[in-house]
């Protein structure tokens, strides 16, 4: 019988939770939400929502089974959504029923409306993704294991500008919602960068509840931005 550890099924639970926040954040992120403050219209998608969920759980694959497993997560990610949308399409080619609750056209306002936003959170989503893993690296690679709010936030807010102008980008031109592109685009990386600062104290968290009370060391990298730890014997 197979018996599964500490630090896979840790892994099982952060990949599921990363995978479920992704699709989701995909689903929902046509819907904005506008607000102004001081006179400054701020214009964020709901896709925001699951965001500060992605950023912890991204943040803890990287720092307890490293590079190269964070970066096959993000393919997991990826194909995972591309086969929701695969889904999504085939369920709207089976004709509804006269009784049905939700009509054909209602169905797609909801799901079909968001496949150009699929489309450029997935484009993003890639981009994204690898720069937030490499700066990750890099700045734990040069503090020598150490500063975890550095790594932490300083990879965000590189990996979340690059995310924030491609997918409002994509998701928009062309659009009624074209010239507020900007402002989006502004308004969205501010509160994603006040978002990244404000969950240290829950990357913190998490670190000591998987260190200390799970029992499981985060990995080690070299001079060379190497992973010391043994994680294939540990998985």
């Amino acid at each position: 019988m197979l018996k599964l550890d500490a630090r896979f099924k840790l892994f099982l639970f952060l990949v599921g939770g990363f995978v479920t926040c992704l699709i989701i954040g995909d689903l929902i992120g046509g819907k904005l939400y506008a607000t102004k403050v001081a006179g400054i219209e701020f214009v964020i998608s709901v896709g925001m929502i699951p965001f500060p969920v992605t950023f912890l759980l991204t943040d803890l694959i990287n720092e307890f089974y490293g590079h190269r497993m964070a970066r096959t997560v993000t393919w997991v990610g990826f194909f995972m959504a591309v086969l929701t949308v695969t889904l999504v399409y085939v369920a709207s080619a089976v004709p509804y029923a006269p009784f049905s609750a939700i009509t054909q056209q209602s169905y797609e306002n909801v799901f079909l409306g968001s496949l150009r936003i699929f489309v450029a959170s997935l484009i993003a989503f890639i981009f994204s993704q690898y720069t937030d893993i490499g700066v990750f690296r890099i700045i734990k690679t040069f503090t020598k294991n150490r500063l975890l709010w550095l790594r932490a936030t300083g990879s965000t807010a590189v990996s979340q500008l690059i995310d924030t102008c491609v997918i409002q980008t994509i998701a928009w031109v062309g659009t009624p919602v074209q010239p507020k592109i900007p402002s989006i685009i502004v308004t969205s990386y501010v509160v994603k960068l006040i978002v990244a600062i404000g969950l240290t104290p829950l990357i913190y968290a998490g670190h000591a509840l998987v260190e200390r009370f799970i029992g499981i060391d985060p990995v080690v990298l070299d001079k060379d931005g190497m992973v010391v730890t043994p994680l294939e014997k540990q998985i």
